[in-house]
């Protein structure tokens, strides 16, 4: 049987190195195996993206870039990114295993959770999302299923950036909206751009469900929930769980309140919202009026606003509700199969009602005409009987019906036939091109321009501005972000550069020379870089931005102990050690143990890394053969053994007549050290 799908890909190698195991985990978007790296022997997971999104080639730049983004995460609260890739039609990203489970299982077990409990986790989360909101990361997709807990408890939030990477890629083809529905911040919804407050929301509606057991808002269907989120508030928890402190209440309002000007301005902060709730519930406090009264958010959008609904066809994208009116007014809700709804408040029913009719002229406004100011009663009763032409009074009529007519084409023109301009800052040029076209406007990128707080790819500033009045039909000039302005230094990290060299390759990118750190090396020449300090070709810098560099000194002089007298083992290690080759010989020596070192060559000074030591080692004293000076006379004898080195005894026989050596102990032809003892005797 043929496999299909992620059943297929279990045992694959991806890109020769990522050995595919069993799949751990399956969202919306991708699903989640567990893998070997075998170049570097150790388990990691790999994000495979569904087909359809990987096939995106738009969705794929966006994805590299924005898996970049995360893998610059590096906190023991963040599943670090270690690489990303593709293989033929399979995109993937490879990140941290985390053994364990997830806060939804925890949740499962768990909740509702008293409140210290609850906030013990969502703490943890809050730290996480801290480091990435300083690193002007923003997550988007906060949900218990990307919070993971270790066996020994750690925390750890997984998927930065994918949710804005995967927005890019459908809100282009369908206006699907993407991200978990029970978490989502009415902004996300009504299309106004996420930012730091949006995973705020996110970890207000998680701590809700902790504490309660419910998600903060329920429906038949995604698309209710959502409507929920612009619409409705998130109720206090302490209504499902008597007990809970109300200043416990405030922190979840304070998180979750709609108009997002009102909430927590980022993790951090919110992270000292709940250090300061989980001290008060650390003293026992069963109320803290003066810590409810900071957390409460100071007040609620107006939902009692009368709205009145315009009907649309339902092919167009969810994304773009919100274009056209107030994010805090726009909602949408299913009709039938063919047609959505829309709401909007009073304020923006107001623009569209018909013109009030301009004011009847004053006095002075009449006689800037050159005509008479109008009567009253009494005055036109007393003048009845004079004489008055006709002409005039036709003449006056006549002045009224052209000033109101000028007044109508006066607020025509200048109000009437005009729209106000959508709001596109922020989206990414393909929503922002998507919502121009429904609100009725041509869309042209004037510029790409360099943002160091707007993301790649989103809009940047529009001309005519936001509210501004626009004709229908007329284009909107957009200003796109290029992303931060980032250069990088040559891909040979500067190594071997000279000084004057390293000055003008940092020059071409914007960039200067900083610090001169002065190091050994065995391989690059004295005065050239050994490499920038630091950093590598890899990592972006800003235009402007200093580097610095290690200068080599040259090979690092070594000093040489004399081992003269050691033996040879003793010698070998210690010089090996310090960093030399080393060579022997033997020689012969009366006066050195065999074994030991006889000279060193060289046995002072100093050396340098992989030099060679050469060591003459003793092999003792030499051995001669002993001369056979049987059948000689006694004086013969003597001087043959003392000529040959020995040293003669003779053994003295008294009436022995002539001296004849007979006998000599050692025998001739026996070997001996030089200078010893050979005895010799007549008998």
């Amino acid at each position: 049987m043929t496999l299909t799908g992620d059943e297929a890909l279990v045992g694959r190698v991806l890109n020769e190195r990522y050995l595919m195991g069993e799949r751990i985990a399956r969202g919306g978007m991708a699903s989640v195996f567990k893998a070997t790296d075998q170049r570097l022997d150790r388990e990691v997971a790999i994000k495979v993206m569904h087909h359809g999104l990987g096939d995106d080639q738009q969705f794929t730049g966006r994805f590299v870039r924005e898996a970049k983004s995360a893998a610059k995460l590096n906190h023991r609260n963040v599943v670090s990114v270690f690489d990303q890739g593709t293989d033929g039609d399979i995109t993937y990203l490879v990140m941290e295993y985390v053994p364990g489970h997830t806060l939804r299982d925890v949740m499962r077990a768990e909740a509702p959770m008293p409140p210290y409990r609850a906030l013990e986790l969502v703490e943890q989360v809050l730290i996480a999302l801290s480091a990435a909101h300083a690193a002007r990361i923003i997550h988007r997709d906060v949900k218990p299923e990307n919070v993971l807990i270790t066996p020994d408890g750690d925390v750890k939030v997984a998927d930065f950036g994918l949710a804005r990477a995967v927005s890019a890629a459908t809100t282009a083809t369908g206006g699907t909206l993407i991200g978990t529905v029970s978490y989502l911040a009415p902004e996300i919804v009504t299309n106004d751009g996420a930012d730091a407050r949006s995973d705020v929301y996110a970890c207000g509606a998680m701590l809700y469900e902790m504490l309660t057991g419910f998600k903060p808002h329920s429906g038949e269907s995604p698309i209710q929930v959502a409507y929920k989120h612009v619409h409705e508030d998130i109720g206090a928890p302490s209504a499902l769980q008597p007990g809970i402190p109300e200043y416990v209440d405030a922190l979840v309002a304070r998180a979750t309140v709609r108009d997002r000007n009102q909430r927590s301005t980022d993790a951090r902060v919110m992270l000292q919202q709940v250090r300061s709730v989980q001290r008060a519930i650390a003293a026992g406090l069963d109320e803290d009026p003066d810590l409810e009264a900071d957390l409460r958010p100071g007040g609620r959008v107006d939902d009692d606003a009368e709205a009145r609904t315009v009907s649309v066809p339902r092919t167009v994208p969810s994304t773009v509700l919100g274009a056209g009116v107030s994010s805090s007014t726009a909602a949408f809700s299913t009709v039938d199969e063919h047609t959505m709804q829309w709401s909007i408040g009073t304020p923006a029913a107001a623009a569209t009602a018909a013109p009030p009719p301009p004011p009847r002229p004053a006095e002075p406004a009449a006689r800037s005409l050159g005509l008479d100011p109008p009567m009253s009663r009494e005055q036109y009763g007393d003048s009845a009987g004079k004489k008055h032409s006709r002409r005039g009074r036709y003449l006056l009529i006549g002045a009224l019906v052209v000033a109101l007519l000028a007044g109508l084409l006066t607020y025509y023109f200048t109000t009437v036939r005009y729209d106000e301009t959508p709001v596109l800052i922020g989206s990414t040029e393909t929503v922002a091109q998507d919502n121009a076209k429904t609100a009725g406007f041509s869309f042209k990128i004037a510029q790409r321009a360099f943002s160091e707080t707007a993301p790649t790819g989103t809009v940047i500033s529009t001309d005519p501005e936001p509210g501004e009045k626009i004709l229908p039909g007329d284009t909107i000039e957009a200003v796109v972000s290029k992303g931060r302005d980032r250069v990088f230094i040559p891909d040979n990290n500067l190594t071997g550069m000279r000084i004057s060299e390293a000055k003008a390759a940092l020059a071409e990118q914007d960039l200067t020379l900083g610090e001169r750190k002065r190091v050994y090396d065995e391989d690059i020449a004295k005065d050239l870089i050994v490499r920038a300090d630091g950093v590598t070709s890899t990592d972006a810098l800003k235009r402007g931005e200093a580097v610095n560099v290690l200068v080599s000194r040259g090979r690092k002089p070594i000093p040489v102990m004399s081992y003269v007298g050691s033996t040879l083992a003793t010698a070998t290690d210690r010089l090996e050690k310090a960093g030399f080759k080393v060579t022997n010989s033997e020689a012969f020596s009366d006066t050195v143990p065999a074994g030991s070192v006889i000279s060193q060559n060289p046995d002072g000074g100093t050396q340098f890394r992989n030099d060679t030591i050469n060591l003459v080692v003793s092999k003792g004293p030499e051995l001669i053969t002993i001369p056979d000076v049987r059948g000689m006379k006694k004086a013969d004898a003597r001087r043959t053994l003392q000529k040959a080195g020995f040293d003669v005894f003779s053994v003295y026989i008294p009436l022995a007549g002539n001296f004849i050596v007979q006998r000599q102990l050692p025998a001739g032809g026996e070997k001996a050290e030089r200078g010893s003892r050979v005895t010799i005797s007549p008998i």
